[in-house]
């Protein structure tokens, strides 16, 4: 019921879109094998797969119910493999990336878990390569989070790990990620992106 009432509502949260937009205007031109964690039904691999489509991904979640729906949505797409795996653990063998993304995922790991997550992403990256984060974090006041709860209308969910912007670039500049920048914003919505290094 929760992936369901989740899956109803996903275009609908407020500025999404706008950040989903900003994240598919930093992808390369050319764009070769894309990791997408914490992906869901698939939604966001299909977005970049739509403005690169000659673009082969993995999609990578530890949801049984939501693997089913990525499942369906890339069935008869062999350039897609979707695996299951719980990213509180290592990242398994999954060969190197031009792009990782994900979208409200890794803010339900524990905070620890979340920096290290970083540092594998770092290490599955091809020289070139970009990280892009569109990410649920910390607001600076509770008030300020309340009014986030407040207007996208849901009570607080006690799985958050939520973590302030300048904490997640400070790691990303700290593990050896390059062009660390939050490139776009609302409230408790943010794109976190790095590269890897040439």
């Amino acid at each position: 019921d929760k992936v369901e009432d989740y899956r109803s509502r996903a275009d609908a949260i407020p500025h999404r879109l706008e950040g989903d937009a900003a994240l598919l205007e930093l992808l390369p031109a050319r764009l070769g094998r894309v990791l997408d964690l914490g992906c869901g039904d698939g939604r966001l691999l299909a977005l970049v797969r739509d403005a690169r489509p000659d673009a082969s991904g993995v999609a990578l979640d530890f949801s049984p119910p939501m693997l089913a729906r990525a499942r369906e949505r890339f069935d008869g797409v062999p350039e897609v493999e979707v695996v299951e795996h719980d990213f509180s653990r290592p990242l398994p063998g999954l060969g190197p990336f031009d792009v990782v993304v994900s979208s409200f995922a890794i803010h339900h790991l524990e905070e620890v878990r979340q920096r290290e997550l970083y540092g594998e992403v770092l290490a599955v990256l091809e020289p070139g390569g970009l990280f892009c984060n569109l990410e649920h974090v910390a607001s600076p006041t509770p008030a300020l989070h309340q009014e986030f709860l407040d207007l996208l209308g849901v009570p607080e969910d006690p799985s958050n790990r939520l973590v302030a912007v300048e904490t997640q670039l400070a790691w990303l500049r700290e593990l050896g990620f390059a062009e660390v920048e939050c490139i776009w914003k609302w409230r408790e919505l943010a794109l976190l992106c790095g590269l890897r290094a040439r």
